[in-house]
């Protein structure tokens, strides 16, 4: 009587931890970026542990932890299998951080879904045939939002907004051939100017962290919402404007430093500088545009001269065109992704069955972009001029 006593005492939160060991039927596959400057990864082995307790098994594949500074062990400490290639592309659910190239998705089996970023340049309408013909779901980290705020595209956009700066103030030295000057100001010193472009939340971080650096900062984006929710978010007087050409021309011609964090992504319309406002820029200044990946903010970076040239000179301007700029920091962008990714792997449920995600009401219905192997995004679609679907009319068929 007395241990029954102490068993029906026990926690809540003990009981429903022991109670979900037996949830293995899901298998979660993380495999080691076949890019060479990816870095990043979806889960820690914090976060493996937290699914692993939970029930589910996780299978990495050796040496995938090795770019954030994890090894084998660490991972297999927290629970992973650590396992060969094969074995993990054989997984129900795979989450990667580059999208599938088309040698992955020959391994992936049938039906699997596939978590990754929305890297349009390292896509392929040849391998978006390939996922079709798998029959493959496709989640898109920066699509996911739970109708207020985009979790994974907002973590990411705050590391990138703190990296830019960074890389201004280093390439704005003379030690990587910038003029020489302070990414700020001091007393009796002109400050250096600050464009940015876009009021999201990259752009608001560069704001803050330039402004508190003692630099001037001008801050363009065409959504006035925005603009406000920047100059109330900061507490204080900063210049801000619509694309107005002339005003705009003037920002650029005074500019030390412009950053492009505009976002495209499931967006109407999308605006790009010109290249004779770049043109117009001082020798000597810089541009990073962290959206590459979206298809670039400017002129100049649009069409990059090499694909695999990211820094280049034109017109007497540095232009800055890494990818994934969150990648420079890889440990700590995988941190923030394990919060979102440990979560959501935890809400899916015991099975993989594409009914019970698709028709709930969680956020993984937002970040489809492929459905069965049908696409059902349409900016995924738009960018490779193909069709895209209505995803509740194949969701009434599970």
């Amino acid at each position: 009587m007395e241990n029954l006593k102490q068993a029906g005492s026990a926690p809540k939160e003990m009981l429903q931890k022991s109670g979900t060991n037996s949830r293995n039927q899901l298998t979660i596959g993380i495999p080691k970026e076949s890019l060479r400057r990816e870095k990043r990864l979806a889960l820690t082995p914090e976060a493996v542990d937290l699914v692993t307790e939970a029930g589910y098994k996780v299978v990495l594949e050796s040496g995938a932890g090795e770019g954030i500074n994890y090894s084998d062990n660490t991972y297999s400490e927290a629970g992973a299998v650590i396992a060969d290639r094969n074995e993990v592309f054989a997984s129900d659910c795979i989450f990667k951080i580059a999208p599938l190239t088309e040698e992955e998705t020959a391994l992936t089996k049938k039906k699997a879904m596939v978590f990754s970023m929305l890297q349009i340049p390292d896509f392929s309408a040849r391998g978006l045939q390939a996922m079709a013909e798998k029959n493959l779901t496709a989640v898109g980290y920066e699509l996911l939002t739970d109708g207020a705020t985009y979790p994974i595209r907002d973590a990411i956009s705050e590391i990138e907004g703190i990296a830019a700066i960074s890389v201004a103030s280093g390439f704005m030295s003379n030690e990587r051939g910038g003029k020489g000057i302070l990414l700020g100001g001091i007393p009796g010193v002109s400050p250096s100017e600050v464009v940015i472009i876009g009021a999201g939340v990259a752009g608001t971080v560069i704001a803050r962290i330039a402004i508190a650096m003692g630099a001037t900062v001008k801050v363009f984006d065409n959504d006035l919402k925005k603009l406000g929710k920047l100059r109330k978010e900061l507490g204080m007087p900063i210049f801000t404007s619509v694309f107005q050409p002339n005003v705009l021309l003037n920002a650029f011609r005074s500019a030390d430093a412009v950053i492009g964090a505009m976002r495209f992504i499931d967006e109407p319309v999308r605006s790009v500088i010109s290249e004779d406002v770049i043109r117009a820029m001082k020798k000597g200044s810089i541009i990073i545009d962290l959206r590459i990946t979206e298809g670039g903010c400017f002129e100049t970076t649009c069409m990059l001269p090499d694909k695999n040239q990211y820094v280049f000179e034109k017109h007497g301007i540095l232009h800055y065109c890494t990818p994934n700029v969150s990648s420079l920091v890889a440990r700590t962008t995988s941190m923030a992704l394990s919060n979102v990714v440990a979560q959501i792997i935890l809400q899916m449920g015991d099975t993989m069955g594409r009914s019970g995600i698709g028709q709930s009401e969680s956020i993984l219905r937002s970040g489809f972009y492929m459905f069965a192997g049908k696409l059902v995004n349409q900016y995924v679609a738009k960018c490779f001029n193909l069709p895209a679907h209505d995803l509740g009319l194949f969701l009434s068929a599970y």
